[in-house]
């Protein structure tokens, strides 16, 4: 009997008698669509609380949280969009074990069981939200059909459905246990986590990093409005007489406020309204100030730079898909390739092939294509130069390397 070891590193004995699981487990319910909406009224203390219930295991207002921060920050929402275009816009490919006729054909199979979903695009989306929540489940339905096992589609779970309750590696919450779910069958959810530093996976989401800033930045932004509500209008001082009635002092107060609103009032001749001119000094812009100092912190915790997405960087224009790539960092980007490729080649390939080919199989290996376009004029100048000091390369060689059609082996 082989023995596997799962994304949580706890062997599971398998043999060519296991079957896949069909059942679905997380299925969706009305109410999964409702949220508690954390971020209303958010301050430090009530955000700390929220951390130390995540930490504890009860990750539900931390997944609504996160949730409502790309729903409400519209330059966190693009930060994350574009980090996750750069792998979501690859190419990608199956590449066989090796070069025997069993792997290439294995390959193929897995190949066009990837290419068979039709969904497949929003399912790396899907996954990658664990760069902000640090992690992300999808559900994989499988389905048999003349004697061969096939994936008909993979469901994304919601964050809110996880619970790591006594527990460090999640439980899904179920119709039947809610409160401290189930551990999840073997090879039957794909589990991603976001890796980009040591932790426990409640802990290792980005938006952990940026929720601090996203905190101050509306605390600001609360302030900025209330200040643009009032600016350039003069302070406004009523004066009544030391032996006004009550009600004439709420009058002359309801009149000061329509003033302001209304820039109509009445009052008694026996009352002052004085305006006082609002005086414009430096400190007007700290409100954008604090404001753009938290945005281009969320920039370099997303992104790993501010270059192209802070106004002082960004040239005008909207940016294509082509261009998503250099926005970035090469070897961010890199490496969400390669570990987004390593759950797939082995939480979905790996039981696809054990299903079906048996479990000493090889597996293909599943991995995008992210290397950089080469500068193709600089390499040529490199063999201009080397043919002008006497190294010579056939036509095939340079065939091969500009990926040209070969004419012959001339030198």
């Amino acid at each position: 009997m082989t023995v596997l070891y799962d994304q949580f590193s706890q062997p599971i004995p398998v043999s060519r008698s296991l079957k896949p699981d069909m059942r679905e487990i997380a299925t969706a319910t009305l109410r999964d669509r409702w949220s508690g909406y954390p971020s209303s009224g958010l301050t430090p203390e009530r955000l700390a609380r929220i951390f130390r219930q995540a930490d504890g295991g009860d990750v539900l207002s931390q997944a609504e949280l996160f949730e409502e921060m790309e729903e409400k920050d519209a330059h966190l929402a693009s930060l994350f969009q574009t980090r996750k275009m750069a792998v979501q816009g690859l190419d990608w490919e199956v590449a066989p074990y090796d070069s025997s006729g069993p792997s290439v054909e294995m390959a193929e199979f897995c190949r066009s069981s990837i290419q068979g979903l039709s969904d497949f695009d929003e399912n790396v989306l899907d996954l990658l939200d664990a760069l902000g929540k640090g992690y992300s489940i999808l559900e994989i339905l499988w389905e048999a059909s003349e004697g061969q096992v096939g994936i008909r589609g993979l469901r994304w779970v919601h964050p809110k459905k996880i619970t790591f309750w006594n527990s460090l590696t999640p439980r899904i919450l179920t119709e039947q246990d809610p409160i401290q779910g189930i551990e999840p069958p073997s090879f039957k959810f794909a589990y991603h986590r976001c890796r980009s530093r040591s932790g426990y996976d409640t802990r290792a989401g980005i938006m952990r990093v940026c929720a601090w800033m996203y905190l101050f930045k509306n605390y600001a932004l609360k302030d900025w409005i209330g200040f643009a509500e009032v600016y350039g209008m003069p302070l406004r001082i009523g004066k009544y007489e030391p032996g006004a009635t009550r009600a004439d002092r709420e009058a002359l107060i309801h009149a000061v406020r329509s003033l302001g609103s209304d820039a109509a009032g009445i009052i008694s001749k026996s009352t002052e309204i004085e305006f006082i001119e609002a005086q414009k000094g430096s400190s007007l812009n700290v409100y954008e100030s604090l404001a753009s100092f938290c945005d281009a912190q969320m920039s370099k915790a997303v992104l790993g730079q501010t270059l192209t997405s802070e106004p002082g960087g960004k040239a005008a224009g909207s940016y294509a898909l082509g261009r998503v790539h250099s926005e970035v960092r090469q070897d961010i980007v890199e490496a969400d390739c390669k570990a987004l490729s390593k759950t797939i080649t082995q939480q979905i390939l790996r039981p696809l092939v054990g299903f079906n080919f048996g479990w000493d199989a090889p597996v293909p290996r599943f991995h995008f294509l992210c290397e950089p376009p080469e500068d193709m004029k600089s390499i040529a100048e490199v063999y201009k130069i080397l043919s002008e000091i006497g190294f010579q390369f056939s036509r095939d060689q340079l065939a091969e390397r500009f990926k040209l059609a070969s004419t012959g082996t001339t030198d």
